[in-house]
Order: C-alpha cells, then sequence, then structure tokens
C-alpha cells in the first residue's frame, strides 16, 4: 500500500505536469501560428514588390529581376514567384523559371471571389494575391520555406522538453517536502494516541490549531474517546454491581445449605429453609432475566425485527398483564387528546421491546407509590406519541436524576424504600433510543413523572 505522503506527492506532480504541458503546448501552438503569420505577411510583401516592379514600370527584363533581388537583403529558402493570367490561363512570368511546375499544381484551387489565399504544402508556405485591372485578371504566387521559424520552433520544443523535466524533478522534491509538512500533525498525534491505555483512558490528544481539518479531527477523536471512557466506566460500574448483586444472594444460599447440613433437623426447619432458598433463587432468576432485557436492549436496531404497532393498544395489554401479575397494582389510563385518524396511533417498532419498556416505567411507578398507584397518559397527535407515567412517590434528588438511566444505579430513597436492582431503566433508556425516541424525567415534592416520546407512522 503506498502511504498518504507517496500518493499526495505524485498526484501534486502529475496534476501540476499536466498543467506544465498544457501551458507549453499553448506556447508551442501559438509560437507556431505566429511565425507562421509573419511568414505568410513576409512572402505577400515579396508578391505586392514583383507586382510593383513588374507592372507598374512595365519592365520584364534583367534590370526589372536584379531590382527584385535587391529588394529585400536576405532571401527566402526555395522563394519562388510567379504571376499566373487567369484569361490566358498561363504564367507570364516567374522568379524561378524550373519551380513553375510547383505552382501551376496549386492553380485550380484558386477562386475568383477570394482576394488572398493562403496554403501550406509539406515545409512550403504559400500566398495567392489576385490582382484586377483592366481587362485582365493576374495571380501572383508567392512560396517559400520558413527556416528560421522552423529553427526557431525546434529550439522551442528543446526548451520546454528541458523546462518540463527539470520542473517535474523540482515538483516531485518540493511535493514530498510540503506533504510531509502537511501531514507531521498526523504523526504527533499518531504518537499521542499509542501513549493512551486504558489505565490513562483520560488523557487527551492535543493540537494547536483548532480551527483547521486535522483540529476538526482531533476534536472528534476526543469525543470518541469521551464516549470510550464512559463506556468504560460504565462497565467497571456494571461488573461491580453484577458481582454485589449476586453474591448476596449467592452467599446467603451457601451459607444456609451449610447450616442445615451440620446437622439432622426437623422437617419444618428444612421447609423455612428451602423456601428461603427458593426466595433467594427467586431473586437470582429475576437478576438474570433483568440482565437478558438489558442485553437485548443494546443490539442494534437492524437485528430488531420492527412493524406497526398500535401504543394505545399496547399500553391496555401492558396494563392487563401487570395487573394480573401484582393484583394490588392501580393503574390509571386517560387518553387525552385522542386523534380521529389511526395511523397517529401507530409507530414503527419492535412490539416485544416496546412492550419491556411500558411495564418497566408503569411497573417502577407502582412499586415506589405508596399506594402502588401509576397514573398514564397517552396523548397523540399528527407527529408525536406521548405517553407519561406519574406516581406521587419520593422526590428523587437532582444529583441522581443526571444517573438514574445508569444501570444498577439506584438512588438513597429508592435503595431503602424497595427491592431492585437498578436496570429497569437502563432498559427503557435503551429501548427509547433504538426506536429513536425519548424518555425525560422530573421530579417534585408532589412526585415523579416519566415522559416517553416516539414519533408515529406518519413520520417515518
Amino acid at each position: 500500500m503506498i502511504n498518504i505522503r507517496t500518493r499526495l506527492t505524485y498526484q501534486f506532480a502529475i496534476l501540476v505536469t499536466l498543467i506544465l504541458l498544457f501551458f507549453s503546448l499553448g506556447v508551442y501552438f501559438f509560437s507556431k501560428l505566429y511565425l507562421e503569420k509573419r511568414f505568410y505577411k513576409r512572402l505577400q510583401d515579396r508578391a505586392i514588390t514583383t507586382t510593383t516592379l513588374l507592372f507598374d514600370l512595365q519592365q520584364t527584363d534583367s534590370t526589372v529581376l536584379r531590382m527584385i533581388e535587391s529588394a529585400e537583403k536576405k532571401l527566402l529558402l526555395n522563394e519562388s514567384i510567379s504571376v499566373y493570367n487567369e484569361r490566358t490561363k498561363e504564367i507570364l512570368f516567374s522568379t524561378n523559371p524550373a519551380n513553375t511546375q510547383f505552382h501551376e499544381q496549386f492553380i485550380p484551387r484558386l477562386d475568383s471571389t477570394i482576394q488572398t489565399l493562403y496554403l501550406h504544402h509539406d515545409d512550403y508556405q504559400l500566398v495567392a494575391i489576385r490582382l484586377t485591372g483592366g481587362n485582365s485578371s493576374n495571380w501572383v504566387i508567392a512560396s517559400g520555406i520558413d527556416e528560421v521559424g522552423q529553427e526557431a520552433l525546434a529550439d522551442l520544443k528543446k526548451i520546454l522538453l528541458i523546462m518540463i523535466l527539470a520542473a517535474i524533478l523540482l515538483l516531485g522534491m518540493s511535493g514530498w517536502l510540503f506533504a510531509g509538512r502537511a501531514l507531521a500533525p498526523m504523526s504527533g498525534i499518531i504518537r499521542q494516541v499509542n501513549t493512551i491505555f486504558p489505565a490513562n483512558v483520560a488523557k487527551r490528544v492535543t493540537h494547536a490549531n483548532r480551527s483547521d481539518e486535522i483540529g476538526l479531527l482531533v476534536a472528534t477523536f476526543n469525543q470518541l474517546l469521551d464516549r470510550i471512557e464512559q463506556a468504560l466506566n460504565t462497565q467497571k460500574m456494571f461488573i461491580a454491581n453484577v458481582s454485589h448483586e449476586l453474591k448476596n444472594p449467592l452467599t446467603k444460599i451457601n451459607s444456609q445449605i451449610d447450616v442445615a447440613l451440620i446437622q439432622k433437623r426437623d422437617p419444618d426447619a428444612y421447609e423455612r429453609t428451602l423456601r428461603s432458598l427458593q426466595e433467594d433463587t427467586r431473586t437470582l432468576t429475576q437478576l438474570t432475566n433483568a440482565l437478558l432485557e438489558l442485553a437485548n436492549s443494546s443490539i442494534q436496531p437492524q437485528a430488531m425485527k420492527f412493524e406497526p404497532v398500535r401504543m394505545d393498544e399496547l399500553l391496555w395489554e401492558t396494563k392487563t398483564q401487570l395487573q394480573a401479575w401484582h393484583d394490588d397494582y392501580i393503574i390509571q389510563l386517560t387518553f387525552t387528546d385522542f386523534p380521529d385518524d389511526e395511523d397517529a396511533l401507530i409507530t414503527l417498532g419492535n412490539r416485544a421491546a416496546l412492550q419491556v419498556l411500558l411495564m418497566n416505567l408503569i411497573d417502577n411507578a407502582c412499586k415506589f407509590s405508596p399506594a402502588q398507584t401509576a397514573n398514564v397518559d397517552f396523548r397523540a397527535d399528527y407527529q408525536t406519541i406521548s405517553i407519561t407515567v406519574f406516581n406521587r412517590g419520593p422526590q428523587i434528588a437532582d444529583t441522581d436524576l443526571a444517573n438514574i438511566f445508569q444501570p444498577f444505579f439506584r438512588g438513597d430513597s429508592t435503595a431503602q424504600s424497595s427491592k431492585g436492582h437498578g436496570v429497569g431503566l437502563a432498559v427503557v433508556a435503551q429501548v427509547a433510543q433504538l426506536h429513536n425516541g425519548r424518555v425525560t424525567v422530573q421530579s417534585t415534592p408532589n412526585g415523579t413523572t416519566f415522559t416517553l416520546e416516539l414519533a408515529n407512522k406518519q413520520q417515518f
């Protein structure tokens, strides 16, 4: 695999090389056009000079030829000028009689509607000018090879190639250096991350410039470390609480068995021991079931089967089931702002998980209420389904409200007033999060209110 520094160097060098090639091709192309245009202008000037001496002076003897040759000190390579008459279809004059056949091949391409014609044939450039006067119409044809221009283009090509090769070398070196400087903060970040271990997970990555892209990356990485630290602390607390919750009933069971085996006892004593063991076993079973519910609520949403669930019907089923298990529970349901549209009562979710959520909320409210009463208010509109569970239990301290949804957390007031493991509300928070919902709590001296909000079917 090619590292980022090498890849950036390649990309930088290739990009700038392409730009240089484009620029060099542009310089070469426009230089060629300029040289051709300049040479055509010289041919045109030579042709005009020739026709002036030929027709204005009305001479075609050697004196005229010597004047034409002396009109410009530097003759053009393979220069040839001819005068062609359209009426007689013959060449009247030529500065190079031996080369008249070369001009004759272009005569069919002459167009009387065009005043000046520019042609290119191999290394030759040719210009034809139509002259009209009196009863005759003549064409002046001048041709030659731009040796100076071709040499200039060849030299320009060599210069551009050498400059491009030198630029590629410099680009590779500078690109490697600049890529190294740009990625230097990443090397520092890697070194800092390698020093972070579970023993010092509170350590964070630092970067001088917090507003650039690397600074934003460091901020995101530190947020990830915050979540990892929180998860590790939760795991430590989870292990400690589970160990404590399991240790007490297991120790009690083991002690009762040891006492029962010390000496033989009457059947009533064994019966009392078995009933105590049964109660401790039931406690372990409840704890195991709570842990399973917490584990199931922590799985990914895509692993759960979601379907349309009518929440008012599920609330009635939960009330019936809880009262069947606890005949001393009083659950009062109130349906406020009941919508006419049935779809407003439906949410997309896992029915079993949502029922566990409602059972934990209502059971928690009844368990911590002196009268074992829970007041449940159901509201629904075209966006949100809201379920409020209220009980007149003891007020929860503000310091405990921040941790009330943590697994195995129990406040001082609740720990003393009722048995439990502190898992139910953690399950409620997990299930609500999996359904993109929200659960909040408010506690006053008059009682505690839990509010669950879920999006209805129309919002999906």
